[in-house]
């Protein structure tokens, strides 16, 4: 009895470990139908917007700051007053200035007189000296009294000319006492305060920035994988970390050559202009830009995993027929990550296996074990 049991165990257990066995030899294939859609290809890039165009404002002259009038995001135009340098030393250097070129006009003068005088003196000595009326010594000590004279003359007036370039120059410092506001746009920051004490020797100090905020400059950082890709024109849009749904659009104005290096990744600075006439976008904002390489509407797709490489470089799939599996050579335009654009090969409806197609249900699970052993007899008391 025992052994009819044993026998009729184990007779059991072989028929269900030899069902385990061809149920996972067969084939699992996954296909997809080719079907239509939209496809396009980018490069990807974080990018930091700025004004296109603004300026730092700063002081010509050293002194204390006096005043300062518009406030950060105040609009102000070409021309309006910004702010005022304490002009009392440079009004003094005006002052001196003036005088001295007053005292220097009253001393030509006095020496264009005296060069007449010695001019008459002079005539009148060279026609007694040909009379015999006088010694040739003294018509030559005229002669060169007038010629004296003159030489003080022309002395004076390039003392005159050095002074009012001297004048000239402080009058301009003077007037950069008072900055004027270079371009319109809107002050988006200040530097200075007002009673602070500016040098303006070594360096310019930046007193305030003006930008024109209705033309903003998208600058991406783009990888050296993806810059050959790039070129100037290419169609970019972008969104910003806080409008997440809102699309902008542009094209690339400049791509510049030097590259940065942060942490051994080289990155080239492309640029980007976008009209911002709602003032949406705001300096420093943060935004991720796609560079649209190219892109279809309403074409064939194909699944990525769906393809295999080929011979020469050439694409195929396999295509489910009704007499079976078909090797079909397909050529392939537009792709990304997950699907490419059919160019030739395959239409609408057709049915591929996506990924490799031939391979069986892993056994690991089964009761044969990893190994595909039958299961051992149990043993019966």
């Amino acid at each position: 009895m025992t052994l009819l049991l044993l026998a009729g165990a184990g007779a059991v257990g072989y028929v269900y470990w030899r069902t385990a066995q061809e149920a996972a030899a067969v084939p699992v294939r996954e296909t997809a139908t080719i079907g239509t859609g939209d496809i396009e290809t980018t490069v990807t890039a974080i990018a930091n917007i700025q004004p296109k165009t603004y300026v730092d404002v700063g002081t010509q002259v050293s002194g204390q700051l006096r005043t300062v009038k518009p406030d950060v995001g105040d609009v102000v135009k070409t021309g309006d007053l910004l702010a005022e340098i304490d002009p009392t030393v440079y009004q003094t250097r005006v002052t001196g200035d003036r005088a001295n070129l007053d005292n220097l006009k009253a001393q030509l003068a006095q020496a264009q007189a005296q060069l007449t005088l010695d001019t008459l003196r002079n005539e009148r000595a060279q026609r007694l000296v040909t009379n015999q009326a006088v010694s040739r010594d003294e018509a030559d000590a005229a002669s060169a009294t007038m010629r004296i004279s003159a030489a003080k003359i022309d002395a004076l007036k390039a003392q005159i000319a050095q002074t009012q370039a001297t004048l000239d120059g402080d009058l301009a410092n003077l007037g950069y006492t008072k900055i004027y506001a270079p371009m319109d746009g809107t002050v988006v920051s200040l530097s200075a305060k007002p009673g602070q004490t500016l040098n303006a020797n070594q360096s310019a100090p930046i007193v305030l920035r003006i930008a024109d905020l209705q033309t903003m400059t998208v600058t991406a950082q783009v990888t050296e994988g993806d810059i050959p890709k790039v070129k100037v024109g290419t169609p970019v849009y972008f969104s910003t970390l806080g409008l997440p749904d809102r699309r902008w659009e542009g094209q690339v104005r400049q791509i510049e050559p030097t590259p940065t290096i942060v942490n051994d990744v080289v990155l080239y600075n492309v640029l980007i202009d976008v009209p911002n006439d709602d003032l949406t976008l705001m300096t420093n904002m943060t935004a991720q830009v796609f560079f649209r390489l190219g892109e279809a509407k309403g074409v064939p797709l194909v699944p990525i995993p769906a393809l295999r490489n080929g011979p020469n470089g050439g694409r195929f799939v396999m295509v489910v027929t009704d007499k079976g599996i078909e090797r079909r050579r397909v050529r392939i335009g537009l792709s990304n990550r997950a699907v490419a654009q059919v160019l030739e090969g395959l239409k609408v409806g057709d049915v591929v296996l996506v990924g490799e197609g031939g391979s069986t249900r892993p056994s690991g699970g089964g009761p044969g074990g990893p190994g595909g052993r039958p299961p051992m007899t149990p043993r019966l008391g």
